[in-house]
């Protein structure tokens, strides 16, 4: 079944149908007068013989080139005279001929390549973006969009990308091997003093705290036999030297303790990349954390928190988040304007991307041209077709009228000269 054809723009079809009218108009007038000059030239002798001659041409060569025009949208007159009315019947062919067209002529790799390259895409964009105002127009779209896009993630959809997703995959590959090498490079790089001096820091400041605490722990581990007076003593006692412990620990970098805290970490990582039992027991302490149900809280939770952080971050204009972005369009925009081998490489790039598109979709595409046409419905399509170029196709019947004419008058002048 045929599909309508629905305007657009019913403003610029008022526009083209006034035109269009003007036209016709136009080229009815001029044969009307052409005819009236005949009648009125019948008969007609010396220059009034060239008239009529001319005239006669006028109307012959108008009527035929009416009858051309309207041929190509309808039958003339209401005539079933074949090979008229050729757009609603051939409108398949019209298609077809119009996707070969555009695809032989305009979906070439060098034509678009050639065209990309040479619009300078990378320079406009520059050009662009150098205007304050564009740059922060960027900005302020591209925060709402991802807004939007962060606003439609909701938490069931999180917890099915852990369980559906991450935690299968984590399963699947070993974990062992994985930590091993990362705890072998941080251990290279002495990535872990770090780390070890922050807990130092906080254990260090726990014992100076929380003696009281210190008290309790090591009075539950005191004999029963023992006088309270010498439990207090020890305890008071073993409490100052944990608290020296630390401290020494702290203030020297190549402590025994540091030292055997390296070695048990070099040899952990060992074990992890080598030891079958070590290996064995990371995987089951693996599938203990991955069934946790903190490991799906937590993913939520941090997911919550970043979503929050990061809309209000997109929403404030002094945003940090905000700022970054326009900073950096800023710098990109400075360099692009600068840099003339990066705008070779970007245009490049973008010809690739273009000639990449055409290859892989310019034949879906040009059926686009097809598959439309095919759906219109044949009447309506000649008529909009029309309307769009039917004014400039009645140049051709003016042209006709006038050309038709001096053609009669070199014919009748030929004639004459001949008698």
């Amino acid at each position: 079944m045929s599909a309508p054809l629905l305007s657009t723009d019913p403003a610029a079809d008022a526009i083209r149908r006034a035109a269009l009218r003007r036209m016709r108009t136009v080229a009815v007038s001029l044969l009307l007068f052409a005819a009236v000059v005949y009648l009125l030239t019948l008969d007609g002798e010396g220059v009034w013989g060239f008239v009529n001659a001319g005239a006669e041409a006028s109307m012959v060569g108008a009527i035929a080139d009416w009858f051309a025009v309207t041929a190509l949208f309808r039958h003339p007159m209401g005539l079933p005279v074949p090979h008229t009315a050729l757009i609603p019947k051939r409108k398949a062919e019209l298609g077809r001929g119009l996707e070969e067209f555009v695809g032989e002529n305009f979906l070439q790799e060098e034509i678009i390549r050639e065209r990309v390259i040479n619009v300078g895409i990378a320079q406009r964009v520059a050009d662009w973006l150098a205007v304050p105002a564009n740059a922060d127009r960027v900005v302020t779209e591209g925060s709402e969009i991802a807004a939007r896009v962060l606003g439609k993630v909701r938490e069931e959809h999180i917890e099915a990308l852990v369980t559906e997703a991450l935690v299968p995959r984590f399963r699947e590959e070993p974990i062992a091997p994985l930590l091993g090498g990362l705890l072998t490079e941080a251990l290279h790089d002495d990535l872990h003093h770090g780390l070890v001096e922050l807990m130092l820091e906080e254990m260090h400041g726990w014992l100076l705290a929380n003696p009281e605490t210190v008290r309790e722990v090591l009075g539950e581990r005191a004999p029963w036999w023992s006088p309270d007076r010498l439990n207090e003593f020890v305890i008071d006692r073993a409490h100052i030297e944990m608290v020296r412990w630390v401290a020494d620990i702290r203030a020297t970098p190549d402590h025994r303790a540091r030292k055997a805290l390296d070695s048990m970490l070099n040899r952990l990582a060992g074990d992890l990349l080598n030891d079958a039992a070590t290996q064995e027991r990371t995987e089951r302490l693996k599938e203990r954390v991955l069934e946790h149900p903190a490991v799906l809280n937590t993913a939520v939770s941090l997911w919550k928190a970043l979503r929050k952080a990061l809309l209000g971050s997109l929403k404030d204009p002094e945003g940090a988040v905000r700022l970054r972005l326009l900073a950096e369009i800023e710098h990109g925009s400075a360099r692009l304007r600068t840099d003339a081998a990066l705008r070779e490489r970007l245009d490049r790039h973008a010809a690739d991307a273009a000639v990449f598109a055409v290859e892989r979709y310019g034949a879906e595409l040009t059926a686009v041209i097809t598959n439309t046409i095919e759906k219109w419905d044949g009447k309506e399509a000649a008529s909009r077709i029309e309307l769009h170029v039917g004014r400039d196709l009645q140049f051709i019947r003016i042209n006709g009228t006038i050309v038709g004419g001096l053609v009669g008058v070199l014919i009748h002048a030929v004639a004459v000269t001949l008698h």
